[in-house]
């Protein structure tokens, strides 16, 4: 079992909170050390009680999903002997609302593009299983109910 520490820290910074007139801004801070600004998205809370330029939840639970699965993609493609020199994901979410009108998270798309080197350069179709079996493994995509589908493009040398 492996634990996973993250603080949160927000502080009111005036004085109509109950008015709904206070910044929902924060920060994330990790155990390494990384202090990410935090904010709603301004999708949900408008400026300037939101603040754009900060990562918002909804976009660190799409990294996170691209990040867990490119770092098991990166391992299942060492594991078949392919080398790969460079991977970008232009992932993405969607939210809709569920049977009760409360927005969620409901399909995350991730769009990997890999650049591969060596004598031996995967084919479309076992990158389609590299990235099945990297989708398996995911520790973040297993955790959640969004749909997660995977949009590959074919192979960059």
């Amino acid at each position: 079992m492996s634990q996973h520490l993250a603080t949160i820290r927000w502080t009111r910074s005036g004085p109509d909170f109950l008015e709904r007139c206070y910044s929902r801004e924060h920060t994330w801070a990790f155990d390494g050390g990384a202090i990410v600004p935090a904010s709603p998205s301004p999708c949900s809370v408008p400026a300037p009680w939101s603040n754009a330029a900060s990562v918002d939840p909804e976009e660190a639970l799409v990294a996170s999903v691209s990040s867990c699965h490119m770092l098991w993609f990166l391992h299942v493609a060492v594991d078949s002997g392919f080398i790969a020199d460079s991977y970008e994901d232009a992932a993405s979410g969607i939210m809709t609302k569920n049977d009760d009108g409360i927005p969620w998270v409901s399909r995350i798309t991730l769009r990997p593009k890999v650049t591969w080197s060596g004598e031996v350069i995967p084919t479309p179709a076992e990158v389609q299983h590299l990235h099945r079996e990297a989708h398996r493994r995911c520790f973040i995509a297993a955790s959640i109910r969004s749909e997660v589908i995977i949009e590959t493009s074919p192979s960059v040398e």
